[in-house]
């Protein structure tokens, strides 16, 4: 097991979100030079390890407005999660995922991580309202984000070009209060304390 893995910064019941760290730079530029998993990303570009190991190292002068976690379930990294633009004067923040490693999707861990993530949002950090965003095409998203209590606020029409289409961008958030008895339901169903 790597040192990475060991790190735990918030535990779920079968996920673990830890940092980022520069030996995650091979998995982040397959995942997102992977069409399957980029055509739902604002990503058009090849990305290089050494570009992604770039990235990684500025994370921390992006703090405390973005924190970027990776998603580890059976010590295997799957994906990452991430809070980005938090505004501590509003209360605000929005969240983004990706579920990297495709036999890992549509299992449910993103949903786990969210959840997890939300908890840490709201209940740490005390924000009050999260957004997030998501391609009008990719209603696995869609389905997820919904499951962690996020309703519609509008949409940026035709605001996104994938494969010879201009798409609407869905925009998404999730108020505190409304999610708390989705988190009180959730922790029961999934043993957390």
């Amino acid at each position: 097991m790597s040192e990475e893995i060991r790190i735990i910064f918030l535990q779920g019941a079968d996920v673990v979100l830890r940092p980022i760290s520069k030996t995650d730079a091979p998995l982040l530029a397959r995942w997102i030079n992977d069409p399957e998993v980029r055509q739902y990303l604002n990503a058009y570009l090849p990305i290089t390890e050494s570009e992604e190991e770039e990235w990684i190292t500025n994370l921390r002068k992006r703090k405390p407005h973005d924190i970027i976690l990776m998603i580890v379930v059976d010590e295997k990294p799957i994906g990452t999660i991430g809070i980005h633009r938090i505004s501590w004067q509003n209360r605000t923040g929005t969240t983004g995922t990706v579920i990297g490693e495709k036999s890992y999707q549509s299992k449910g861990y993103g949903t786990k991580a969210k959840m997890l993530l939300l908890d840490y949002m709201f209940n740490t950090l005390n924000l009050r309202k999260v957004c997030s965003s998501i391609l009008a095409f990719n209603e696995r998203s869609y389905n997820y984000a919904r499951r962690c209590g996020y309703h519609e606020e509008g949409r940026l029409r035709q605001h996104h070009f994938h494969d010879g289409q201009y798409h609407d961008e869905i925009l998404l958030a999730v108020f505190r209060e409304n999610w708390l008895p989705l988190w009180e339901a959730f922790k029961e169903e999934h043993n957390i304390d």
